[in-house]
Formats: structure tokens, sequence, C-alpha cells
């Protein structure tokens, strides 16, 4: 679990920073539409994928110190 969470993390990391450089290149209206249609939207369901992901690891963690 550990190692998605952070692949997914990295790679978000990655998407993030290169949306912002394209956004020197590609601002205008279109770009503005896209980014809070597509990207704000992937975020937001990045961000919850990776709380549940840790939420998972925790019960995880906790099933394993059980069976102990």
């Amino acid at each position: 679990m550990n190692a998605a969470h952070n692949r997914l993390m990295g790679l978000t990391k990655e998407l993030r920073e290169d949306w912002e450089q394209t956004k020197q290149y590609w601002n205008d209206a279109r770009s503005r539409e896209f980014e809070k249609r597509f990207l704000e939207e992937l975020f937001a369901g990045v961000n919850q994928s990776i709380a549940s992901i840790d939420a998972l690891e925790r019960i995880l963690d906790k099933l394993r110190a059980d069976c102990e």
C-alpha cells in the first residue's frame, strides 16, 4: 500500500508541475476551463484516493498486529 501511495503522490506532483509550466504558454479562457473541468476534479479524486489508501493501510496494520 505504501508503494501505491508514494507512486500516486509522485505522479500527481509531477502532473501539477507540468501543468504549471504549461500555463506559462497556454493561459487563456480555454486553459482555465480545462483546469477547472478536468484537473481540479482529478486532483480532488487523487486526494480522496490517498486518504482511502492511508485508511486501508492503518486497517491492514491493525489486522497484522492482531494476527501476531
